[in-house]
């Protein structure tokens, strides 16, 4: 790309001299410009990390969801022998 921009600009009769300076000032744009936007894209390894990450969450769910599950059937047996007892007491 430089060099068609430093040959149009030769063709349009600018002088080799400041072609040269505003070719480098176009590359030095466009560097600030791809740098300022790089910071904002997410490269393959980057999603590759998430999809990681979202796996390890996923799987402490699950663990969670079946700690959760055991915790309240047992809460559940132990709220009917309570009743249970209470009854057999009050009756």
């Amino acid at each position: 790309m430089e060099l068609e921009i430093y040959e149009a600009f030769q063709a349009a009769g600018i002088p080799n001299a400041h072609a040269k300076s505003a070719v480098e000032a176009i590359n030095k744009a466009i560097d600030q410009r791809y740098s300022l936007h790089s910071k904002q894209l997410a490269t393959q390894g980057d999603v590759e990390k998430v999809r990681a990450d979202v796996e390890k969450l996923r799987a402490q769910m699950a663990e969670m969801e079946a700690r959760i599950i055991k915790w309240n059937v047992g809460a559940m047996f132990a709220a009917i022998g309570i009743f249970a007892t209470l009854s057999k007491i009050l009756a």
